[in-house]
């Protein structure tokens, strides 16, 4: 049995993190300029970020708790689709697989999720805060 409630933050969640997948892909073609378009990828996956904390925050009135994870899923997903691509990127570009970057598989979300957690976290916390102020 699914609560509305639960089918919303989850589907929220996945929308996200295919998201910021296709940023990280899209903003990664071959490019002069490289920088700038790492930077506008970052900018782009920080306001996303920050969007689904509010969303969570002030359109499902979830808990501090319960944001903070729910934006960690997200980021952690989105990191996992980045890998995947750069996985099949690898086999299908280079000479040889190399069967380090399948650590990636799980590097890159429990590296993405543990600084996302603490972020959210701490975001959420101020914005329940404003929110029970008004």
């Amino acid at each position: 049995m699914s609560t509305p409630g639960r089918q919303s933050w989850f589907g929220t969640a996945i929308l996200i993190s295919v998201l910021y997948s296709a940023i990280g892909i899209l903003f990664a073609l071959p490019s002069n300029q490289v920088r700038v378009w790492r930077l506008a990828a970052w900018v782009i996956s920080a306001a996303l970020f920050a969007a689904h904390i509010g969303y969570e925050q002030f359109r499902l009135g979830g808990s501090t708790r319960a944001t903070a994870l729910h934006t960690t899923l997200a980021v952690a997903i989105g990191a996992f689709g980045l890998a995947v691509a750069a996985n099949v990127h690898e086999v299908w570009v280079a000479s040889s697989y190399r069967r380090s970057l399948a650590l990636a598989l799980v590097a890159w979300p429990a590296l993405t999720a543990v600084p996302a957690f603490v972020a959210a976290l701490i975001a959420a916390a101020v914005l329940a805060r404003i929110r029970r102020s008004t």
